[in-house]
């Protein structure tokens, strides 16, 4: 049998091409687009009103785009850890990263959090913090260090007392 030039690429190309609609066609769902939201049939992917659509809104939220999360422990945990330089803030996904914070009265320690808010009801288990610590070796750097477990409930408390307080300022 002669030999064939290019006839090794070819059938890598076939394979890697038949791979990759193989891998489309499995993204694909029967029964109608859905929300990643809700699950539910009718949603869709629409971005910046282009496209697939979702469920249709009232007149009054129609142009206006929702978070993913609750508004109200979005901006509480916005305006607590509003102290701290903000590296990372995703409303769509819910995650807010602070940058490192170093404290005017203790210069040799510094802080990072990150905030998870899980669901886009206002409860105490929507939301997730999680804090880092670095403290200055003899050397002069950053180590990281263990944080006191209690910093993390003392901020989630603190979120969930100002997201509380922002929904009963919007009620009344």
């Amino acid at each position: 049998m002669p030999f064939v030039r290019g006839g090794f690429m070819r059938g890598v190309k076939t394979g890697v091409l038949v791979l990759g609609l193989t891998a489309l066609a499995a993204c694909s769902s029967g029964g109608g687009p859905r929300t990643f939201q809700t699950q539910e049939p009718g949603g869709g992917f629409n971005l910046f009103g282009l496209g697939g659509g979702g469920k249709k809104a009232g007149a009054a939220g129609a142009n206006q785009p929702a978070i993913g999360v609750n508004g109200y422990l979005w901006r509480a945990t916005l305006d607590t850890l509003s102290f701290m330089p903000l590296a990372s803030a995703d409303p769509y996904g819910g995650v807010v990263i602070t940058d490192w914070y170093v404290n005017p009265e203790k210069p040799d320690e510094r802080f990072k959090c990150t905030v998870y808010i899980l669901d886009s009801r206002l409860r105490a288990d929507g939301l997730n913090v999680a804090v880092f610590k670095q403290s200055k070796d003899a050397a002069g750097n950053w180590v990281d260090a263990p944080s006191a477990g209690q910093t993390e409930t003392d901020l989630e408390n603190a979120i969930l007392t100002k997201a509380r307080q922002l929904r009963l300022s919007n009620i009344g």
